[in-house]
């Protein structure tokens, strides 16, 4: 007969465990309000979204605010067109990081570091400070390639890919540099040519962090309205989520309440796409490469 388990001893918490733990709980409601305040007024009737003593909740939940969204004529054409930009901008920018990490990583060549330097110091300049310039650059490709030109889509891909990718090849460098190189050359004895390699053994290895910068250049490019509201002039109809938010913004008096359903609806992208990749994510940010 098998011995019965001991039962196992809880010990006391550590004061200092506590006091961290409470001190996280009390952040993560900080960074939490905001969020359930958007959500709690788009459900609020105008007459509570508008009073002078708001109160943190609501006895009488309404979708008059949603239902003015949905009833925009445009709304769904923006959301469409902020879906399609974001995801060719997480596609393409994965892709090309993936290619140009690998090669910094494992390729010697003249300008290397100084390759590298430039991709840090593209992500020290601010993007409002970069803004006119691209508009003029924007302006003349069009007459170049009519597809990049000012009010077009490609005018709202190419400065986001742009900015995505020095943040993504900066990160994916540390995922390609863990794979060790003996990996690569028992592959090679193997018979693996080197297109087989970088697609069937180093790029599984490096999702989790290709995961990580998806999720950076997918949130960076769902939210946008500066480039938005610059680049895209006068075809409204190639206008992003972003810009819905103009139409609840009136002379007399702002719909708050349309503000914040639009708002909400906004989010419910980032939050099912960080949903479905958060397992990846973790390990992605945590920079763990299994061998």
């Amino acid at each position: 007969m098998s011995r019965p388990r001991p039962l196992a001893v809880r010990r006391p918490r550590r004061p200092w465990r506590l006091a961290a733990e409470g001190g996280a709980l009390l952040l993560a409601a900080a960074v939490a309000f905001p969020l359930y305040w958007m959500v709690l007024s788009a459900f609020k009737p105008a007459g509570e979204v508008q009073s002078a003593a708001p109160r943190p909740w609501t006895l009488q939940p309404s979708l008059d605010a949603f239902r003015r969204v949905f009833q925009q004529q445009d709304f769904g054409r923006y959301f469409l067109n902020s879906l399609f930009v974001a995801g060719v901008v997480v596609v393409a920018s994965a892709l090309i990081a993936f290619l140009a990490a690998t090669a910094v990583t494992r390729f010697r060549f003249r300008f290397r570091t100084t390759l590298l330097i430039m991709f840090l110091i593209a992500q020290m300049v601010p993007v409002e400070a970069l803004t006119i310039p691209l508009f003029f650059l924007l302006r003349d490709a069009g007459h170049i390639a009519p597809g990049i030109g000012l009010n077009t889509l490609g005018s709202l891909i190419l400065p986001h890919l742009a900015f995505s990718l020095p943040f993504a090849i900066w990160m994916l460098r540390g995922f390609v540099r863990a794979v060790p190189e003996a990996l690569e050359e028992a592959a090679y004895l193997d018979g693996a040519s080197r297109t087989r390699f970088l697609w069937q053994i180093l790029f599984p290895l490096v999702l989790p962090g290709l995961v990580a910068t998806s999720v950076f250049s997918f949130i960076s490019t769902w939210n946008d309205f500066l480039f938005a509201k610059s680049f895209i002039i006068s075809a409204t109809e190639n206008s992003t989520l972003p810009m819905a938010l103009l139409v609840f913004f009136k002379p007399d008096e702002n719909d708050w309440g349309g503000i914040m359903a639009a708002s909400t609806v906004m989010t419910l992208p980032v939050l099912v796409f960080f949903v479905l990749v958060q397992r990846r994510l973790v390990s992605g940010l945590g920079g763990a490469v299994k061998d």
